[in-house]
Order: structure tokens, then C-alpha cells, then sequence
């Protein structure tokens, strides 16, 4: 109440003019220029005192302009309510000093600060520069309204003598809320209605958030409820209380609420598109497991431009007391796609029934979407800009009587269609000769005195105005939208361009765009589709557009098809006629009598370029024609007619191909849908664990819950929906076959998959076994079948195989059995042969060595050192042989091999020739024989394996289990002998199968036999050690060596570590006597009698150690012989097999 008091106190102070004294105000320049200055800066509280006191003190006369430009610029900076009323009360004082020399200017600068944005400047802006420039306009607008809102109630800004500025304001608020139609200045509705709604519209503003429901009728709680209001501006007493007419109010109310009519459609527009938009995004990620980042985006901005028109809605709801649209809401749970679960109303089951089954006419979803989500234009553009306000009364009933008229019409030309395409059957099926010219020349009627047309495709037309500068005017507009038109690659591009042509609406706009779209260039096929969508968008309102463009694409169908002749130079030209006829036709452009007419056309003379535009024809619209409503009898009819006039006709072998993919292309056969393979909940849960679950932060969890599995398979059978039992499942049987197939999950994880056997195997050892076996007969498959469709899956094994090796699963001489096999297997004799065709294997056929390279890359790392690495080295001598007994390798091939000879032996070069591989494999044969036969092979090997042994029975210390580290034990026969135990006494006994033994290992009872001398041994150890301390034990080891003299003097005799005997010829035995003298050992003989238990005792003892010497050498050389042996043999056996000695003649 305080403030509509002080509203009609100005009011009144305003409506008495007063005139100050001139001769008694300062006309000082500099406190002229100091109060334009301040009141630039701002009219705000702060302010309002020094400005009054230079009001009242100042001549102002010569600064009229200046004061009314300084105050809308000081207007802008008024944030709060108290700053508005200050600056009201600025202007209210300059008013009445200077009513009718500064009043009609600031009114005329305030409707300037109020204007809607150009549009002319605002067309060449991309999206996100134009929607800062609206956020930025709305903002310096804000505060403006308000003190114009103030003006026009305090009598400053008056519609006329006696009344006050409501008409003013509404004039300004219908011209920014009409040429707005992203609805970027509803903001300013919505502060306009929060402070001003009482006085301008009647209605008091609510003081909570209320939502009215949406059974109450519009309008209704206008007054009703200001009863109940307790705001800032409660109930009037009286109606003459009110500061702006009733008439005005009630005008001003209608269009404000018309206003949120308004809004509301396009709140269910945009809430209808959001949702179709969340449907798709749903689709794209059951299909492709993923929503790419730019459809991501383009979400994400639509939600936020949605709330936001949703919040500015129910503040408008809240303010005009009218109820929201009901929003239509979609659940997931029946529309949207449940994993798992066969749900007859999912959208797969849609998508299979209506895509799949061929029953539809697009080709997919993505395609239905684009020809038949056309953009509504009157959602984006005044009606009165499309001409929509004549849309009612007579002139509806004369389009009702002309649509009737245009149906009847079209019937009867269908009718008389069919009716020829059946004499043409039945003249076919009689005399069996081809259709004749007469049909052609039927068709080119009327038209031989007509002009001829350009049939070329001449260049857009350079626009005088570059599209990135400012426009000027429509022309100027025009020109820079058709420029811009050959980048429009996409949806959303293409409906602005529609948006922005339809306010640049004029007969002369759309002849040019018609000539610029009958002007495309023939190498600019691409664009057509979008074109054709630009022209469809528009054609509902602007119908000379698609009539016009439809002619001048018949008019250049009748031109080519005179010069049927012209083949090579007119072909790009037929290509885009057809394809821009095709594209419209999908859209509905084209009527479908005409297209049917172009097809019979060609049909009738069905030879040279005719067979290429049907095949055009039916690969751009085929299917749509064939499966419209309308035009589906008829299409069948003419396409029956084909099929027969080819078959009759004889055409080359790209014509016949050519109509074949277009046929089926437009009448796919039909096929039945993919049945889903039902699998029991437990299989489910494993693949989700294996394909989804499993990753290196997830594999100790999925581990545990593979483990808990019920592995012995005596659960209870589950039962289905219809509650019948289900056998239990077979645990076991299910995990082994995910777990040999490493192609079902990334390729990645495959390293992973491997860890799992590997663990699996301390608790199922006959799983891991049976994983390795499958793998192997998967590799072996491979290569016996060796089919395109399944090199994926034997990259993945190969993979695989070499991630179960370094998990130790099985021994090297796995991996090389495989190496070998890839390069031998299928050849004849084992040998491959430069050039030769084998059928497993051909000389083009790279992919063997693609799997080489994946293994070598998986666990070529692990054969450095020993014998896997000679046994290596041969094998890549080798493999480089088999490299070049192939074609030229190509480049991603060539690579690959560079890049794993370079991780597994970076010093190995590969020869140029093929002659040199041939020299090299015959010195690496010579040496694996020449090896065998002098027998040092044992002791080389020996230390080889010592060193491999040294480098993986590190293992030991780190606590492995004894699987592993026996592994690469068991791998190489040879052993150095300084290494092992010492022998026991029983005989020992050599296995000739090595591979046997090489499987079985040590018996239970050496284990056992053995852990029991080793703890023997350690605890004499341990015994001895405890009977003397550190200081004892280092002077007895001190005293025990002899001086270096005394050994030079015994000539290397052996001595004990505390005395030697030597036996003599006359029955005594000498002894070496150690004492100490100070510092100084001394050493001196002393004879003693043989006879003596000393002497008996020490001459049994060495007697003995050398008796056990000799036994010992010969044991170890009789070992040693026998490997030999059988190292020879097993080369021998090889070499029979299939390895031969490969001399390259030539």
C-alpha cells in the first residue's frame, strides 16, 4: 500500500507543472557536464540527492538531449527496487521543469532501449553468439521496463492527455514477445508480472509458490483470490484506485494470457521431442553398448533448454493463475528395452516386426526419422509471416472443396495408369515383344516446341556479400543463406536455413531459391537429401516451391531423355535428376503419378541409359513405393513388368548386376527373425562376470564368485515362468565353454581370462587341463579349415595361447610345436616351397604369419636365455625362409613383423633373398647334426639350462608352487650335474621316452625320499654349527689351512683340513703335524708305523673315497651317453618326419 501511495502522490506532483526562475540558476558549463556525467554513471539511490540538488540549482536548458541519453544510461544500472524508484523520481523532476522539450525525447530513447533484437543482425551469428546476445539484451532491458513500467504509472509516459501509458507499455512488451520465437525474452514477461501484475492487469500476485490444478478453468482466479493475497499490493477499495484504465487491463490481460497459450504448446513441443530424443539415445545404447559425446551433447542442451522453458512455464502458471499443459510421460518400464527379458512390447520386438521382417518403408529408424520428423515452421515463425491468418471461415471451405477436387482428379489418372500397365502385360504375355517408342513419344507430347533447357549444371552464382559480414537488407539476407546452403550437411542446419528463409518469405525469394536447388552441381550428390528436406519443410506453407522445382526437374527428365544418346557426358546429370526425384518423392514432394509416369517412361524403352535410371530409380524410392498405401498395387504391377521384359531382354553383365541389386535392394526377400537363444540364469551370470564384470580392479571379486559357483553340479533344478523344473546346471561344462572362447570378450582382457585358469587350476586341475587341450585343437582347427570369417577368433586363440604359457599352464615345447606347426602345416612333406599353391596355405596368404607374430609378441619375451633361446633363433631362421617362399608382404604386414622381431631379438636382421634364408637353414641343420654327432651338446645345453634354470627358479624364493617352478625343469632333459642331489644308492634308471618323462616327473617316493635327506642334512648342519661359536669356528678354519710353503713342498698332495698321510715303502706312513708359534704356523713329518690303527684307519678312509669317485664318474658318464643317444635319435626321427636339408639350386 506504501507504494501505490507513493505512486499516486507522484502522480499528482507531476500533473502540476512548475517553472523556475531562470535568472537565478547557474548555467555553469562544468556543473553541466559533472551532472550529465553522474547521471551516466547511474540513477540510483546513492545518487538521487547530489542530482536533485543540481536539478533544482541548474539552468538545464542547452543540455536537454544530453540529460534525456545520460538518463537511459543510467536506467541500465538500476539493479534493485529502491535504485528504480530513485531514478523514477530523477526523471519525474526533470518532466516537470521541462514536460514537452524533454519528455518526448526519453520516452522516444526508452522505446529504442525496449526494441526487440534485429534480426538482420542476428542471421549471420552462429547458435551460441546468438543466444549470449539475447541473454545480454534481456539483461540491460530488465531494469529499463521496470522504470518505464513506474513512468507510465506516475503520468510521465501518457497514451494520451488524461490517461496513462498502459497502452505504451503493452505496445512495447506485444513487440518483444511477438518477434521472439525462441522465447529468449520471456524473462521479461516473468519480471514484468511478479511487480507489475496488480496494476496493469488486475491480477494480485500470488505470495507463495502455488500450483493451480489442471481442472481449473482459465481466468477464474483473477480476482477471486486477491482477497486471500497478503503482498505488496493487497485489494483495492475501490476500482478508481487502479492508476491504468480497466480497458487496458483487460486487453492487456488477454494478450498475456494468449501469450502463455502459446508457451504451452511449445513446452508439449519441446517435452514430445525430449522424449523422442531420450528414446533414441536409449535405442543407440542397446545397439552400439555406448551414446556417442556429440548425440550426448546435443541431449544435454536440449534438457537445459527445456528446463528452462519449463521453469519460465509454471512461473507464468503461477502468475496469470492459469493451469500447465499435462505433460505426457512415457515409462521405461513398457517402452524401453529390459536386458534379460523377453518382453513383447520392447522396442527390438518393434524394430524386428517392422525393419526386419522388410514389412516398412524405410530401410531403418534413423531413415524414417529423417523423412518423416519434418520441422513445424508456425512453432518457429509468426503465423503472420507464413500468411496463416486467412486460415479460417470461406477460405477453409474453398480448400476443403479443392483438396476433394485434386483427389478425384488423381483417381481417375490412377485408374487410367493401371488400366495401361495391364494392357501391357497382356500385349507382353501374347506377342512377346518389347514395349515400342510410342509410349516415349506420348510422353514427350506438347513439350518438342518448348525451349530446351541448359542440361548443364552451371556453378552457384558468386553472392556479392559474404555471409560472415553484416547484411544490409533481404537481398542482401538471401544471398548469404544460399551461400551458406552447400554446408548444410545436417538436420539441424537445414531446418535453420528453413527457419531463417521463411522470414525472408517473398515471391521473388522463392523463384531464386527454386533456380539455386534446379542448379546444383552434378558432383554435389550429397546434398540432395538435404535439399530435398529444406524444400519439404518449406512446402507446407509455400507450396511454389515444390511445384516449381518439381517442373524444372521434369522439364530436364524430358531434355535427357531426348538425348538418350549422350552417354558419358550427361551421366552425372541423370544421376542427380534421379536422385533429387527420388529423395522428393520419399518426402512427399513429388506426386506419385508423376514419379510412377517417369519410371513407365523408362520402362517402356527399357535399353541404354533407361536401365540405369530404373536401377537409380529403384534404389532411391523402390522401396517406398512398394510398400506406400497408395502407390503399392501399382508399383508391383510395374515392377512385375520389369522383371519380365529383363529376363526377355539380353543386357552385359553390369546391367544385369546392376538391376539385380536394385531389385532386391527395393524387394529384399524376406526372412525370418533372429531368434534369441535362451540360456539358463546361471550361464547368464557367468557371461556377465567374463564379458562385463572382469577387469584388473575386479578380478580378485570375480574370482571368488566363480569360485562359490556350485562346481560339482548337484543343485536343484530352477523352474521357468510357467513353473515347470529345469535340470540343474552343469557348472563345470559352462565355465569351460567361456572360457575357450577369449573371441567373445575384449581382446584386452584376454591376459585376464588366462590369470583366471591360472588361479582355477590350484583348485580344479582338470579344468586348466581342458582348457589348454581346447585351445590347442581351436588352433589346429584354424589351421586345417583356415576360413576368412574365422581369422578373428584364431587371433584371440593365438592370444590366448601364449597369455596360458606365461601363466605357466603348459611347457615351451608347446609353444614351439605350435611355431613350427604354423609354418610347415599343410605343406607337402612338411616343406614349404617358394610360390607354391598349397591350399591351406597359399602364397598370398599372410595370416599364418599374422599369428606367428601375435605369439611371438605374447610370449617371445620368455626365450632368452638356454636352450629356448637357440631353439628360438633356428625357429625364426626358418620363419624368415617361410617369409619369403610368399608374395611381397604387404605393408601392415611388413610391420607387424618388424615391430615383434624388434621385441623379441632386436640384433636379428632378416635377409634380403630367398636364396640366403635357403643358406642359412641349411647351416642351422648342418649344426643341429654335427652337434649330435660329437656329443658336446649335453654339456652346452647343460649350462644353458643351468643359466634358464638360474633365471626361473627365482621363482622359488618369492614362495610360487611347485608346479611352476618344475615346469622348465621338466622342459629340458639336461641338468648340470653340480646342481643335483647327491644319488642315492639305488640304481638309477633313465626313462628313453623322454616325453614321458618329461609329463610324469618325480615319483611320490623320490619326493618323499628326498625332503627327508634334505632335513637330515640340515639338521647335521645346524648340529655342528651349534657346538662351536663364530670366533672358534674362524680359528679352527685358520689353523686347518696349511702355510703356502709346506703345500709347495708336498707338490700337491691332498691333505686333510688338520693333517695328511702319505704311506711309505718300509711300513711306516707319514703325517703332516700342524703347531702354532706365536703368529706362525710350523709344520713337521712325523712317521708313524702302518701297522697303527691311526694309519690303518686313514688309508680305509681314502680307499673308500675314491672307490666312491670312480662310481660316480662313471654314472655320470653313462648318463651322459645316453641323452646323447637319445638326442640323436629324436633328430633322426624329425628329420624323417618332415625336416629336411633345403639347398637352393639356381
Amino acid at each position: 500500500m506504501d507504494q501505490h501511495r507513493k505512486r499516486v502522490e507522484l502522480k499528482a506532483e507531476n500533473d502540476t507543472i512548475t517553472k523556475d526562475e531562470i535568472a537565478k540558476l547557474d548555467s555553469s558549463l562544468k556543473r553541466h557536464t559533472a551532472l550529465i556525467k553522474r547521471m551516466k554513471q547511474s540513477l540510483a539511490a546513492d545518487y538521487r540527492d547530489q542530482i536533485f540538488k543540481d536539478i533544482s540549482s541548474l539552468s538545464l536548458e542547452k543540455y536537454i538531449e544530453e540529460l534525456a541519453t545520460a538518463a537511459v544510461e543510467g536506467i541500465v544500472r538500476c539493479k534493485s527496487e529502491k535504485d528504480v524508484w530513485s531514478a523514477v523520481q530523477i526523471i519525474s523532476a526533470l518532466h516537470r521543469r521541462f514536460p514537452k522539450e524533454f519528455t518526448p525525447g526519453l520516452v522516444s530513447s526508452l522505446a529504442a532501449a525496449l526494441a526487440p533484437a534485429s534480426r538482420e543482425a542476428l542471421a549471420g551469428l552462429p547458435q551460441d553468439q546468438r543466444e549470449k546476445e539475447d541473454a545480454l539484451r534481456v539483461t540491460r532491458q530488465r531494469p529499463v521496463l521496470r522504470v518505464c513500467c513506474e513512468l507510465a504509472l506516475v503520468g510521465v509516459i501518457r497514451d494520451a492527455p488524461g490517461r496513462s501509458g498502459g497502452e505504451w507499455i503493452m505496445k512495447r512488451m506485444k513487440e518483444l514477445l511477438s518477434n521472439d520465437p525462441s522465447l529468449s525474452s520471456l524473462p521479461l514477461l516473468t519480471t514484468f508480472l511478479k511487480t507489475y501484475a496488480l496494476p496493469f492487469l488486475g491480477i494480485s500476485p500470488p505470495t507463495s509458490n502455488k500450483q493451480i490444478n489442471a481442472q481449473t478453468e482459465p481466468g477464474t482466479l483473477s480476482f477471486s483470490t486477491q482477497s486471500s493475497v497478503d503482498g505488496p499490493f493487497p485489494e483495492l477499495a475501490k476500482t478508481d484506485d487502479y492508476l491504468v484504465e480497466q480497458e487496458t487491463r483487460d486487453r492487456f490481460k488477454k494478450m498475456c494470457e494468449g501469450y502463455f497459450d502459446n508457451v504451452a504448446k511449445k513446452l508439449l513441443i519441446e517435452h514430445q521431442r525430449l522424449q523422442e530424443q531420450d528414446r533414441r539415445n536409449h535405442e543407440a545404447y542397446i545397439r552400439s553398448g555406448e551414446i556417442f559425446e556429440d548425440r550426448q551433447q546435443a541431449y544435454e542442451k536440449m534438457t537445459r533448454g527445456y528446463e528452462k522453458l519449463l521453469s519460465s512455464c509454471q512461473s507464468l502458471s503461477e502468475l496469470l493463475y492459469l493451469s500447465m499443459p499435462v505433460l505426457p510421460t512415457t515409462s521405461h518400464k513398457t517402452d524401453s528395452i529390459q536386458i534379460g527379458t523377453n518382453t513383447g512390447s520392447s522396442i527390438i520386438g518393434e524394430i524386428s516386426e517392422e525393419f526386419i521382417s522388410g514389412g516398412s518403408q524405410w530401410e531403418d529408424e534413423e531413415e524414417k526419422r529423417f523423412f518423416e520428423d519434418i520441422l513445424e515452421l508456425k512453432d518457429f515463425v509468426p503465423r503472420g509471416v507464413l500468411g496463416l491468418e486467412n486460415d479460417d471461415g470461406d477460405a477453409g471451405d474453398d480448400k476443403v472443396h479443392s483438396s476433394q477436387q485434386q483427389n478425384e482428379k488423381r483417381e481417375e489418372m490412377e485408374q487410367e495408369e493401371v488400366r495401361k500397365l495391364e494392357e501391357e502385360l497382356e500385349r507382353l504375355e501374347v506377342n512377346g515383344v518389347t514395349a515400342t517408342e510410342s509410349a516415349l513419344q506420348d510422353a514427350d507430347m506438347d513439350h518438342n516446341e518448348a525451349p530446351t533447357p541448359t542440361p548443364g549444371t552451371p556453378k552457384a552464382v558468386t553472392p556479392p556479400l559474404s555471409p560472415t559480414l553484416v547484411a544490409q537488407g533481404p537481398t542482401q539476407l538471401l544471398t548469404a543463406l544460399l551461400a551458406r546452403l552447400p554446408e548444410c550437411t545436417n538436420r539441424a542446419m537445414i531446418d535453420q536455413a528453413a527457419v531463417d528463409f521463411a522470414f525472408l518469405n517473398s515471391k521473388a525469394a522463392r523463384k531464386r531459391l527454386v533456380k539455386f536447388l534446379g542448379q546444383v552441381p552434378k558432383n554435389r550428390t550429397d546434398l540432395l537429401p538435404h535439399y530435398s528436406r529444406l524444400v519439404a519443410i518449406l512446402n507446407r506453407y509455400m507450396p511454389d516451391v515444390g511445384t516449381d522445382l518439381v517442373a524444372v526437374l521434369d522439364e530436364e527428365f524430358r531434355y535427357l531423355q531426348r538425348k538418350k544418346n549422350v552417354v558419358k557426358e550427361l551421366s552425372e546429370v541423370r544421376l542427380k535428376n534421379i536422385t533429387f526425384f527420388s529423395n522428393l518423392t520419399k518426402f512427399g514432394v513429388v506426386p506419385t503419378h508423376l514419379i510412377l509416369h517417369i519410371y513407365k517412361v523408362c520402362l517402356d524403352d527399357f535399353s541404354g541409359t533407361n536401365v540405369d535410371n530404373i536401377a537409380l530409380l529403384l534404389e532411391g524410392c523402390g522401396r517406398f513405393l512398394l510398400r506406400g498405401e497408395e502407390t503399392r498395387q501399382r508399383f508391383a504391377t510395374m515392377l512385375e513388368l520389369m522383371r519380365r521384359k529383363q529376363a526377355m531382354q539380353h543386357f552385359d553383365q553390369r546391367q544385369s548386376l546392376m538391376l539385380e541389386n536394385a531389385y532386391y535392394q527395393c524387394n529384399p526377400p524376406e526372412r525370418a527373425p533372429i531368434e534369441e537363444k535362451k540360456r539358463l540364469p546361471v550361464e547368464m551370470f557367468i557371461h556377465h562376470l567374463l564379458y562385463d564384470v572382469l577387469a584388473k580392479r575386479t578380478i580378485d571379486k570375480v574370482l571368488k564368485l566363480i569360485r562359490k559357483l556350485d562346481w560339482n553340479g548337484t543343485g536343484e533344478g530352477t523352474k521357468d515362468e510357467e513353473g515347470k523344473p529345469q535340470p540343474s546346471a552343469d557348472i563345470p561344462r559352462l565355465l569351460h565353454k567361456a572360457f575357450v572362447k577369449p573371441w567373445k570378450i575384449q581382446y584386452g582382457n584376454i591376459p585376464l581370462l588366462a590369470m583366471l585358469a591360472y588361479d582355477l587350476q590350484r583348485y580344479h586341475p582338470s579344468f586348466s587341463v581342458g582348457i589348454v587341450d581346447q585351445v590347442l585343437e581351436d588352433v589346429r582347427f584354424g589351421m586345417e579349415q583356415n576360413v576368412y570369417n574365422l581369422n578373428q577368433r584364431r587371433v584371440s586363440t593365438m592370444k590366448y595361447l601364449g597369455e596360458l604359457y606365461i601363466y605357466r599352464m603348459f611347457s615351451s615345447s608347446i609353444i614351439f610345436d605350435t611355431l613350427w606347426s604354423l609354418v610347415t602345416f599343410g605343406h607337402p612333406e612338411g616343406r614349404p616351397h617358394p610360390r607354391q599353391a598349397v591350399p591351406l596355405d597359399m602364397p598370398d596368404d599372410f595370416f599364418r604369419i599374422r599369428l606367428v607374430c601375435v605369439l611371438l609378441d605374447t610370449c617371445g619375451m620368455c626365450f632368452d636365455r638356454g636352450t629356448q633361446r637357440k631353439k628360438l633363433d633356428n625357429f625364426l631362421v626358418f620363419f624368415q625362409y617361410y617369409i619369403h617362399c610368399k608374395h611381397a608382404l604387404p605393408m601392415d604386414i611388413d610391420f607387424m613383423l618388424s615391430d615383434s622381431l624388434e621385441a623379441v631379438r632386436p640384433k636379428f636382421s632378416l635377409v634380403k633373398t630367398i636364396e640366403e634364408a635357403a643358406t642359412a637353414v641349411d647351416d642351422m641343420l648342418n649344426s643341429a647334426f654335427q652337434e649330435a654327432e660329437i656329443g658336446d651338446e649335453g654339456d652346452e645345453s647343460g649350462d644353458e639350462s643351468g643359466g634358464e634354470e638360474g633365471g626361473e627358479g627365482r621363482r622359488d624364493d618369492d614362495g610360487t608352487d611347485k608346479d611352476e617352478d618344475d615346469d622348465e625343469d621338466t622342459t629340458s632333459p639336461y641338468s648340470p650335474v653340480g646342481e643335483r642331489a647327491p644319488s642315492p644308492d639305488q640304481d638309477v634308471v633313465l626313462s628313453g621316452n623322454l616325453g614321458n618323462q618329461e609329463i610324469l616327473g618325480p615319483s611320490e617316493e623320490a619326493d618323499a625320499e628326498f625332503a627327508k635327506e634334505l632335513a637330515k642334512m640340515v639338521t647335521d648342519v645346524s648340529a655342528e654349527t651349534r657346538k662351536v661359536d663364530k670366533k672358534t669356528a674362524q680359528a679352527l678354519w685358520d689353523a686347518a689351512v696349511l702355510p703356502g710353503v709346506v703345500r709347495k713342498k708336498r707338490g700337491g698332495e691332498e691333505a686333510d683340513e688338520e693333517e695328511g698321510s702319505s704311506p711309505l715303502a718300509n711300513g711306516l706312513m707319514n703325517f703332516t703335524v700342524l703347531s702354532r708359534k706365536g703368529n706362525k704356523q710350523q709344520a713337521r713329518q712325523i712317521a708313524i708305523p702302518s701297522g697303527s690303527a691311526l694309519a690303518v684307519h686313514t688309508r680305509s678312509a681314502q680307499l673308500q673315497d675314491k672307490v666312491e669317485q670312480q662310481e660316480l664318474k662313471r654314472l655320470v658318464l653313462d648318463y651322459e651317453q645316453r641323452e646323447e643317444a637319445e638326442e640323436l635319435k629324436a633328430i633322426e626321427a624329425r628329420n624323417r618326419a618332415g625336416a629336411v636339408k633345403i639347398r637352393y639350386v639356381g
